[in-house]
């Protein structure tokens, strides 16, 4: 591929000397990784132009075009910044370096050696250090968007050549690119960059699904295009009689859509509506004889009326499917994609989706923020359209900058921008658009920051709620405020779900850092107390901790946890993790490790022992350890290997040290229940087993055993009881519910 491919298809108002500097740069980028080839053989040039006219695709400008050629010149090659910017110009090589995947500022958030091998060994490295890239590449949008464009450019050639790649790296790319990518793709509204992305990445997740429904499409391809031909006729007929200008064609289907759809409404290929589907884009009227100059707004305005009229033919031609009807002009998508959208029966009795939308909502559907370049009719209208995009952008991601760690800024990320949204109404009827699973925490937060601070209540649609009350779209929400006052720490605990956007999130722990030092000391101390105690681990040095932590002053580290900068379970997995990779001797006396697996249970067999296959393992009764737990193996004479935690009492004071053997959990879908004792005190009062019940029945967690004691002679009283669940972030916030109950002094998981 030369850079000829590009020249051809640059507009053709580009100047001489535009051309020259796309020449340029690709002559300087040709001879800068000139001996450089990719996996498939291809010199490394092919891939740079290759994203270069992804760009002249969306009619970006030559300056991002030049970028897009010369992106990997300071990664891969000894090329700097400074000479981009010497060679080209200031805005080239700002391009250039938010793109780069800058390795040195990526190592500055690698752990300590003291963490580095069992990191590695478990891939946790790997995911940190993407994490990081993902959180530089994002921030760098927030610059430029520009920046943002040529990174997904890039990422759409590497999808198209993900063939040449070993399986397990195409599938860890491609969960990557529709996990993230994709979704900033949506969100940036560039439809035709976004569905190619997910069907690359759909092919390589679940390559049998993808190839079922791309013959199935494909068998009845000619059958579907025939009726399609004869039905966009029709259409273009009825629209021709009562002088509305349209053009009319089918429109395509892309497999992963294809498979969401199926996925989200459980029903197979031939139910599904719109695989047949045609897109009516509405011309604007020509102006008035002798109008001087044209009213865009009204130009439009007159084009949304007609998209209702062609609705209305549609619909008296055909019956329409009136649970298939979306009106996103009256309302539009959060990334301001705008159209008409409805199912109808057709002649042969099958569905047939119908897409009605004016030319300038087509250019935003297709290119989304591209189309600010790609778009100019209309001048100031696509100005201030870009602006407000760039506006919105910003608002989605306020947090972006208070949020350091690469993994928790993946994690906001998900949460706040790509998930489906929630539209609630202020009292005044001001929609607030938030992530799924937002409270009224969230929305106080999102009207403004004061408000959220002094929220204490909350009406939904005139009813009182609980501040963790999930919002639902079109609730009418009211939040009530004190005079003066702040949020409560409890706010922070993702087990009482009082959070689900980051925004709220970062603006509560920015509430605690700033507030008495000496509080946040004692708080920190008491919540690290606490968290060492309600798993029954040992007590450890906090000065010790501190600094496996990184922090040279612990008082320090303290306040960090007790302002929410840090949270306790992330410290005892940091500690268990330098003590293990420093002296493997001690590893059996540790604590568990408190982070979850990302699977949800496990087979039948679901530890594995080191260097074997095939033996018999049990869970140890004296400990009951669940997944999520450090576990240890012990080789029993008759019933194979039974599997304990690694602070299990009968394990640390073995004398058979011999028999001990390594043990792990292993990754599987079929469900395993676990049964785990836990232990809960409290003042006793009417109700309280009662409310216990109804609680874990809510979070469907069944309580197998029972024990009370006699509680004639205190006040006081100790429960015990045995919970069956599957994994440890269950009992972990069943255990933190309990403890909010009225009366309830502590909750802690019983050992031994």
């Amino acid at each position: 591929m030369e850079i000829t491919s590009i020249l051809h298809n640059l507009p053709e108002n580009l100047s001489g000397s535009e051309k020259l500097f796309l020449q340029k740069a690709y002559d300087f980028a040709e001879e800068k990784h000139r001996g450089q080839t990719r996996k498939s053989g291809e010199d490394y040039i092919s891939h740079c132009v290759a994203v270069a006219q992804t760009l002249v695709d969306l009619s970006l400008p030559t300056a991002a075009i030049a970028a897009a050629l010369l992106h990997d010149v300071v990664e891969d090659t000894p090329v700097t910044v400074e000479d981009v910017e010497r060679e080209f110009s200031a805005e080239v090589a700002i391009m250039v370096n938010g793109v780069t995947k800058i390795t040195q500022q990526v190592r500055k958030s690698e752990p300590d050696t003291s963490e580095l091998k069992e990191l590695v060994s478990t891939g946790a490295l790997r995911e940190q250090m993407q994490a990081e890239t993902i959180r530089k590449t994002i921030l760098a949008m927030h610059d430029d968007v520009r920046i943002m464009l040529i990174k997904l450019a890039d990422r759409l050639h590497n999808m198209r050549t993900l063939q040449y790649m070993r399986p397990e790296k195409q599938v860890r790319i491609a969960r990557e690119t529709m996990e993230i990518f994709g979704p900033i793709a949506n969100r940036l509204g560039i439809w035709q960059i976004k569905w190619e992305l997910e069907d690359l990445s759909f092919r390589y997740l679940e390559n049998d699904t993808y190839k079922k429904i791309a013959k199935h499409l494909n068998e009845r391809r000619s059958e579907r295009e025939a009726t399609i031909n004869a039905i966009i006729e029709e259409i273009q007929e009825m629209l021709k009689e009562n002088d509305i200008k349209a053009n009319v064609f089918g429109r395509p289907k892309h497999i992963y859509s294809i498979w969401k759809k199926m996925d989200r409404k459980g029903i197979g290929f031939d139910q599904l509506f719109d695989v047949r589907g045609v897109r009516i884009i509405i011309q604007h009227r020509d102006p008035l004889p002798g109008q001087p100059n044209i009213d865009w707004e009204r130009r439009e305005r007159t084009a949304k009326n007609d998209c209702y009229v062609a609705v209305g033919l549609v619909h008296n031609r055909w019956p329409p499917i009136r649970q298939e009807w979306d009106d996103y002009i009256g309302t539009p998508k959060d990334n301001f994609y705008s159209s008409l959208h409805t199912a109808v029966i057709a002649d042969d009795g099958k569905t047939l989706e119908v897409q009605v939308r004016t030319e300038d909502m087509h250019q935003h559907a297709e290119y989304g923020i591209a189309a600010h370049w790609r778009y100019k009719e209309g001048g100031v209208k696509h100005e201030r359209s870009y602006e407000k995009r760039i506006e919105w952008l910003r608002s989605t991601m306020a947090w972006r900058n208070d949020i350091s760690d690469g993994q928790d800024f993946i994690n906001a990320l998900k949460s706040d921008v790509f998930p489906n949204r929630v539209y609630c109404f202020s009292p005044k009827g001001e929609i607030v658009d938030l992530p799924v699973d937002s409270t009224a925490v969230d929305f106080a937060y999102h009207i403004h920051t004061s408000v959220g601070e002094r929220c204490r209540g909350a009406k939904v649609n005139g009813k009182l709620v609980s501040l963790n009350h999930k919002l639902k779209s079109g609730d009418q929400i009211e939040i009530l405020t004190a005079k003066r006052g702040g949020p409560s720490r409890d706010w922070l605990n993702p087990d009482l779900e009082y959070v689900a956007s980051a925004r709220a999130r970062s603006k509560i722990r920015a509430f605690f850092k700033k507030q008495d030092r000496d509080l946040n000391l004692e708080t920190g101390r008491n919540m690290l107390d606490r968290e060492l105690k309600r798993f029954s681990l040992p007590t450890m040095a906090i000065d010790d901790i501190a600094k496996i932590c990184g922090f040279t002053k612990t008082d320090e580290f303290l306040v960090h946890i007790g302002s929410g900068e840090l949270h306790p379970q992330s410290v005892l997995n940091k500690v268990v993790r330098h003590v293990r990779a420093k002296d493997a001797a001690t590893a059996d006396k540790l604590p568990p490790v408190m982070t979850m697996p990302r699977f949800p249970a496990t087979k039948s067999g679901e530890v594995r022992v080191m260097g074997t296959g095939g033996m018999m393992t049990s869970i140890a009764k004296c400990c009951s350890p669940v997944p999520g737990d450090d576990i240890i193996g012990y080789t029993t004479l008759l019933k194979g290997v039974s599997v304990h935690r690694s602070d299990c009492a009968n394990i640390l004071h073995t004398r058979n040290e011999e028999r001990l053997i390594e043990v792990t959990w292993t990754r599987g879908t079929d469900n395993k229940f676990y049964h785990v004792p836990i232990r809960i005190l409290a003042y006793d009062r009417q109700g309280l087993l009662r409310d216990i019940s109804t609680l874990l029945t809510n979070l469907k967690v069944n309580m197998t055993q029972l024990d009370m004691p006699d509680i004639s002679k205190s006040d006081l009283v100790e429960i015990g009881m045995t919970l069956q669940v599957d994994r440890l972030d269950q009992l972990h916030r069943a255990m933190t519910k309990i403890n909010q109950l009225k009366n309830v002094i502590e909750v802690n998981r019983r050992s031994n």
